[in-house]
């Protein structure tokens, strides 16, 4: 997109070592994710979406004016994945590029409303994703896991449906580990979720909600009191309140934090301007994500790059960010311990004299 600027030439070796980083990600989207080459490929397939074929006229396509053109964008391309075997498709060769970064295990945010209103049926969509992940898993040694997100802009009718598909022991897929909400913030008051929320808790799932992104701190707020997040979604405007920043600290409620993302969608108006060291000196849990990779012109190492430089982190310090993700995943324990030791080892192998 060109929004962000990719990591300058002081940064190269710094750049080799995150390229080499195991990683965990926590804040990525299902269809956000799809690389020009696959958009392209759907759209040749779909020939009556707007969505271009040609991978280059993408890059302009993927140009936001504002949050909500960036939702109208993403919705043209929710729109290519309209069979079992494009959501197969795309899920594995998202798993693929998470690979080639090193990423150890993910947390995929999936919108299972989008695909199921289109006409796929939901067993044929639960087994789609479900063969993509284990296929990855034996492919690419990556480890996905679901988060399954409310699309706030379609209302209560789609948090009804999520929650179903979330909680339907017949049909629930057996990667599933949270529940979440995303879309506008504008006009879309997290409150009225609870209901679904609760039941998905309930069913064992984690409350993983967007908030805070386009809006104050309250929205946060809400997200904490009434739908019990564990994690926050961006969090961006946590920064304008000391006693919610403190609140996150203490009960060590993890920030989602995507910064080429809240850039390109006009969340934060400059690199220099967002919150992120904030964050950190507040001694808030801080990760680092992607969220919409391809639309966005970046990926996770240079999401690490861009949070090393803002923070003025060495290797390090940048080990302790993939650290940080790890700890904030849902992942089991011996898991957890398996990729933070596999981050300590490489880390003192590439600073070894």
């Amino acid at each position: 997109m060109g929004a962000v600027p990719a990591a300058r030439a002081g940064d190269r070796d710094l750049h080799a070592f995150v390229a080499g980083l195991p990683k965990a990600e926590l804040h990525v989207h299902h269809v956000g994710s799809a690389s020009p080459r696959i958009v392209s490929a759907l759209a040749a397939r779909h020939p009556d979406s707007k969505v271009p074929t040609d991978p280059e006229a993408l890059v302009d396509y993927f140009t936001f004016t504002d949050f909500a053109h960036f939702i109208e964008v993403y919705l043209s391309v929710v729109d290519l994945v309209r069979t079992p075997e494009d959501v197969r498709l795309l899920t594995y060769e998202v798993a693929r590029d998470m690979a080639r970064q090193q990423v150890r295990y993910a947390e995929l945010t999936i919108t299972p409303y989008s695909s199921t209103r289109r006409g796929i049926d939901e067993k044929a969509f639960m087994d789609a994703i479900e063969d993509a992940r284990k296929a990855a898993e034996a492919d690419f040694g990556t480890v996905l896991r679901w988060c399954f997100d409310i699309p706030g802009e379609a209302g209560l009718q789609s948090a009804e449906e999520t929650a179903r598909l979330a909680t339907d022991d017949r049909i629930r897929p057996e990667g599933l580990v949270s529940f979440g909400l995303g879309g506008p913030e504008i006009g879309v008051p997290r409150p009225q979720f609870k209901p679904f929320f609760d039941r998905a808790i309930a069913a064992g799932l984690h409350s993983v909600p967007h908030a805070g992104e386009t809006t104050g701190p309250q929205t946060v707020w809400d997200a904490l009191t009434e739908l019990r997040a564990e994690r926050i979604g961006h969090g961006t405007s946590s920064a304008q309140d000391p006693k919610l920043l403190a609140h996150l600290a203490e009960h060590r409620i993890p920030l989602e934090v995507c910064p080429t993302s809240n850039i390109a969608t006009r969340a934060v108006r400059t690199l220099d301007e967002h919150p992120i060291r904030q964050f950190t000196e507040a001694g808030v849990l801080v990760t680092i994500n992607s969220d919409d990779p391809p639309m966005f012109g970046t990926d996770l190492d240079n999401e690490y790059v861009v949070a090393a430089r803002l923070l003025g982190l060495d290797e390090r310090g940048v080990a302790g960010l993939a650290k940080n993700a790890v700890e904030a995943s849902f992942l089991d324990e011996a898991g957890k311990a398996r990729i933070a030791a596999e981050i300590d080892t490489y880390t003192d192998t590439w600073l070894a004299p």
